[in-house]
This record gives structure tokens, C-alpha cells and sequence, in this order.
């Protein structure tokens, strides 16, 4: 069974999220994505859902089989709770592909694949809440 991570702050949930999470989710057997954490998202962002909505709304979608809230402190500690067997990226999320691999397997202790969705055309959420 292969374990498929999805991230992201999921503020404004639009078909842009749902074609990542669906593209995510061909990739492996199971979903479980993690929602980034008010106190890391707060100050680059105005959010309009807490964390708690915004896992709850992910949590009740059939494409995602896990919602969970990202780690308050260290980040990968995350990565190792899920011990995801792929990772996927959004066309707009600016870490490093080879960088979160590296992460992700010394986390996990086992191989780790990254993958970044294309975006789908006309769905930002900077645009869309411009």
C-alpha cells in the first residue's frame, strides 16, 4: 500500500485544490494531507477558515482518505507521522523538489518519491481572493 502526502493551507478550497488532491491521490492507495497551521501561515496571509475548519473541510472530501494538522514546531516531525511513500507539490509551492525527497527519506528512513502537480489552468488562490 502506497501513502501519498499532500500539503498546503487550503484556505479557499476552489477546483484548483481539487484537481491537485485528485491528481495526488492517482499516484498511490491512500490520501492523507496535511493542513498547514495557523501560526505558520498567519502574517503571510489573512485566513478566512482556522486550521480546524480548513482540515475539517479536507477531512470531508471521498478524494482524501486523512486530513491532519502540520506540526506546530518542527515541520518534518510531520513527514515522519504520516511516513509517506510519495510526496506531491503544487505548481506553486516553492520548496525544492530534490530538497523535500532528501527531507523526506531521512525522516522515514526509506525511499521517498516527489512529484509536483501541473497547475490547472484559471484556479489560483492568490487570484481568486485578490
Amino acid at each position: 500500500m502506497k501513502n501519498v502526502m499532500a500539503q498546503g493551507t487550503f484556505d479557499v478550497l476552489h477546483p484548483g485544490h481539487l484537481y491537485y488532491l485528485e491528481r495526488s491521490a492517482d499516484l498511490g492507495d491512500k490520501l492523507i494531507v496535511v493542513v498547514a497551521r495557523d501560526s505558520r501561515v498567519r502574517g503571510r496571509k489573512d485566513l478566512e477558515f482556522s486550521e480546524e475548519e480548513r482540515r475539517e473541510m479536507l477531512d470531508s472530501l471521498e478524494v482524501v482518505d486523512r486530513a491532519v494538522l502540520g506540526s506546530e514546531g518542527d515541520i518534518y516531525s510531520t513527514v515522519k507521522e504520516v511516513d509517506p511513500d510519495i510526496i506531491t507539490l503544487g505548481h506553486d509551492q516553492k520548496h525544492s523538489d530534490e530538497e523535500v525527497k532528501e527531507m523526506a527519506e531521512d525522516a522515514t528512513n526509506h525511499k521517498v518519491e516527489v512529484h509536483r502537480i501541473k497547475e490547472r489552468e484559471g484556479y489560483s488562490s492568490s487570484e481568486i481572493k485578490g
